[in-house]
C-alpha cells in the first residue's frame, strides 16, 4: 500500500475516533437536541462506512484483489467477499436449534434515556416507527426504519430515544440449544441494514398477536413466523448487497415472463420482494438499461407481436392474453411501440 493510502487510512480512523468519543459524550448528556444527536449519529456511520471500506480494500491489498478491481478482471470468487458475513450469519442460523423465548412490544416516549442489564437471551430489535441510540457494551447503534440490531445476552445496554417521535419496536429473545463452531449469537451484537418490508411488518404484527394467545398451537405459530420472520429480513437484506441486486432482478424478471399477463404493477413487484420501488428501478436500470414498468410493456408487446405472426387469435383477445383488458388501449401502445396498428402488423 502507497504512503497516501495509509495516511488517508489513519486520517479517517482519526476522524471516526473523534466521533465516537463525541457521540459517547453525547449519550451521556440529555439537554443535547436530538437534531444535534442525530446529525452526529449519521456522521459517524458515514465515517465509520467509509473507514470499513478502507480496512476491506486493505486486506484486498494483500490478496491481490483491489488490482482486480482496477483491471476489471474481478472473479464471483472475489466479488462475494463482501457478503460473506451475511451469508455466514444465514448458515450459522440454517444449522441452529433455537427457541423464542419473548416477544414484546414496547412504545418509549421521547427523550428517554436508561441504562440496564441486557436480557439473558440474545434477540433482534425490528423498529416500528420512531428512531433510538443504543449500545452493547459501548458499542453504538443508531435504530430506525431500515435497520435490524441483534443485541447479545447478559450485557450492559444503553438506550436513547432520539427524534421528534416515539420510539416504538418488537423485540424477539430467543434461546439457542445448539450451534456449530465459528459463533457464539449469545456473545454476538451486529445490526443489518434492509429495505422496507410490508411483508415482514406484517409477520411482526402477527407474531406479537400469536405470542399473546394461550394454548400449544399459539406456540407452534409463534416459533414458524419467527423463522419466516428471519427468512425475510435475510431477504431484505441480502436484495441491498450487489449478488442479491442481480439475484432480485433475474427473480423479478423469471416472474414477469411467467405472469405478464396477470395485473402487475411496479409497486405491486416491490412489494412482493421487500424492497422500495426506488430499489427496483435502479436494479433494472442497471441489468435490463429500461425500468420495470418498461420492461414489463416491453415483454408484454414483444409477446403480442409474436401471437400476431404466428396465430389467428382476434386481437381483442391478444389484448387480453398479455394483460391488456382493453383492446383500444393496447392497440394505442402497440402503434406507438412498433409504428402501426396491431391489424396493419398482421
Amino acid at each position: 500500500m502507497s504512503q497516501y493510502n495509509i495516511v488517508t487510512f489513519f486520517t479517517i480512523f482519526i476522524i471516526a475516533s473523534g466521533l465516537y468519543f463525541i457521540k459517547s459524550i453525547a449519550f451521556d448528556c440529555v439537554a443535547l437536541s436530538p437534531q444535534l444527536f442525530l446529525m452526529i449519529s449519521k456522521c459517524y456511520d458515514s465515517v465509520s462506512k467509509i473507514l470499513n471500506r478502507c480496512t476491506f480494500f486493505m486486506n484486498l491489498k494483500k490478496n491481490n484483489v483491489y488490482d482486480k478491481i482496477r483491471s476489471n478482471k474481478l472473479s464471483a470468487k472475489d466479488v462475494i467477499q463482501l457478503e460473506i458475513e451475511l451469508n455466514k450469519l444465514i448458515k450459522h442460523l440454517s444449522a441452529s436449534l433455537f427457541q423464542v423465548r419473548g416477544v414484546y412490544r414496547y412504545n418509549i416516549s421521547i427523550g428517554t434515556n436508561g441504562k440496564q442489564k441486557a436480557s439473558p437471551y440474545p434477540g433482534f430489535i425490528f423498529p416500528l416507527s420512531g428512531c433510538a441510540e443504543y449500545q452493547f457494551n459501548n458499542t453504538p447503534y443508531l435504530v430506525t426504519n431500515g435497520t435490524i440490531v441483534h443485541g447479545l445476552a447478559d450485557a450492559t445496554m444503553r438506550k436513547r430515544v432520539v427524534g421528534e417521535q416515539n420510539w416504538e419496536f418488537i423485540s424477539i429473545l430467543y434461546e439457542t440449544f445448539y450451534e456449530p463452531p465459528g459463533l457464539k449469537l449469545a456473545k454476538t451484537h451486529f445490526d443489518l441494514s434492509i429495505a422496507q418490508s410490508p411483508q415482514l411488518l406484517e409477520l411482526l404484527h402477527q407474531i406479537y398477536a400469536a405470542s399473546n394467545r394461550p394454548g400449544g398451537f399459539s406456540a407452534f405459530q409463534v416459533e414458524t413466523l419467527f423463522r419466516r420472520i428471519l427468512e425475510e429480513t435475510f431477504l431484505c437484506a441480502r436484495n441491498q448487497t450487489q449478488q442479491g441486486a442481480q439475484e432480485l432482478f433475474e427473480t423479478v424478471s423469471e416472474y414477469i415472463h411467467v405472469h405478464y399477463m396477470d395485473v402487475l404493477s411496479v409497486s405491486s413487484l416491490a412489494q412482493q420482494n421487500g424492497v422500495n420501488e426506488n430499489r427496483l428501478f435502479y436494479i433494472f436500470q442497471k441489468y435490463a438499461g429500461i425500468g420495470p414498468g418498461d420492461y414489463l410493456r416491453t415483454y408484454r408487446l414483444n409477446r403480442a407481436r409474436d401471437l400476431l405472426v404466428t396465430s389467428t387469435i382476434p386481437i381483442n383477445v391478444i389484448a387480453e392474453q398479455v394483460g391488456y383488458p382493453d383492446a383500444l388501449y393496447f392497440s394505442r401502445i402497440f402503434k406507438k411501440n412498433f409504428g402501426m396498428s396491431p391489424s396493419k402488423y398482421r
